[in-house]
Formats: C-alpha cells, structure tokens, sequence
C-alpha cells in the first residue's frame, strides 16, 4: 500500500483493513453503557438525592450480567448468601418507625431479625417484598421478626404507601430518610438482607433479592434461632 493511500486512511479514521476505527470504538462505548445501566442501583439512588446509583453486587462483589433476570423465583437458591462464623458485630443504625418515633437495632436484641434494606425506587424491591410480608406472617413472633427498613430520602410516608400499593399486611414500617443506614451496615445494592441473631450480631447477608417465605430461607433463619 502506498504511504499517500495510508495517511488518507488514517486521518479518515480507518485501519489499513477497511475497518473504522472511530466506529468501532463509538460501538463500544455504547456497549458498555448500555450494560452499565442494565444493572441496578443502590442506597440513595432511584433520583432521590444527589449520590450517583452505584451497581447492585452479589455476596462475591461482582455485579451481576447485564440484563440477568433480577426476578426473585430466579435467585431465590440463596447461593449468594454470605454466613458470617462467628456471627460479627454490627453498627447500631437508627432510624424511625411507623408513628415517627428513634429506633435502633440495639432495640431488637433478644430477638433474631431479619433486617431488610429497601427503597421505593428499587423494582427488585417490590417483587420480594410480599414474600418478606408472607414470612412475617408465618415465623413472626416474640423470638422473630422480619424487620424491613426503607432506605430512602423520601422518608416513612412514601414508604407507607409503597408497602399499601402493594398489599403488605404484616410488615411494621421503618424508615432512614437520612440513608445513613446503608453505609454504616456496609450495603453495597438495594435489596440487601441481612439475618441478625439475637445477640445483635451479623449471622450473614445476602445482595439481591431472594423467595424469603421459601422452605430453604426458613430453614436459614430457624438454624440461626437455636
């Protein structure tokens, strides 16, 4: 090839093979935003503050590929749940309940909880939250409760209406409009459940969503309460 057919080439952006370069560059990008976009956010993203939505990771801190199913019944065989043994010491983050009053998680202790940490914004959210409301119908109790706290800046209403839109019944309401809750427990994407015994400390964690009423989470959480 001559040297004036090479530099016409590259000043027009192609390769010395015909190809584009420019092109196959601007393809690429559009590639890789495009598949960072199709994984989903976290605490105190969804544009309800100024923090940029971080991608939602599973319990080995890949990001899940883009454009996977998110879809409870697909992730529900708890692979990703992450045992902590012994159990570790947790922050103790505060937050509000139903009628506005400070809550901690100290105020739970004699009583194995399954913490989990939502927000309105979040779609996986909603799909797994009915089978939170189902598992605190059937295992609730003195010694078990399932403890759903909405991480969110829009505060306990837009939780309330939430968690009514979509027929929770059992579910108390408890809020971090602050979002504060989310880094000081180390959450790293929405949804995050964290199983506590009742010492007060981590028995472990899963990132993303999972069939909490399932015979196999129900069988996790009764192992952490003997």
């Amino acid at each position: 090839m001559s040297s004036n057919k090479r530099d016409s080439e590259r000043n027009s952006g192609k390769t010395p093979g015909g190809s584009n370069s420019g092109t196959l560059v601007l393809v690429t990008a559009v590639a890789a935003i495009a598949g960072f976009a199709a994984v989903y956010g976290t605490a105190g993203g969804g544009g309800n503050g100024t923090d940029a939505p971080a991608p939602l990771v599973n319990a080995a801190g890949n990001a899940p590929v883009a454009g996977a199913s998110t879809k409870p019944a697909e992730a529900n065989k708890l692979v990703a749940f992450v045992k902590k043994s012994p159990a570790v010491e947790l922050a103790n983050v505060t937050f509000v309940d139903g009628s506005g009053a400070a809550k901690s998680l100290a105020d739970f202790k004699g009583k194995t909880i399954l913490l989990n940490l939502w927000a309105t914004w979040c779609a996986p959210c909603r799909e797994e939250m009915p089978s939170l409301d189902r598992l605190q119908k059937a295992m609730g109790s003195d010694t078990f409760e399932v403890v759903a706290l909405a991480v969110d800046r829009t505060g306990a209403e837009a939780a309330a209406k939430f968690l009514k839109s979509i027929n929770v019944e059992n579910l108390k309401l408890y809020a971090d409009p602050t979002t504060k809750s989310g880094n000081a427990l180390k959450v790293l994407g929405m949804p995050t459940t964290i199983l506590i015994n009742a010492d007060g400390k981590e028995a472990g964690r899963l990132a993303g969503p999972a069939e909490w009423d399932s015979d196999q989470a129900k069988a996790l959480i009764t192992e952490v309460m003997k």
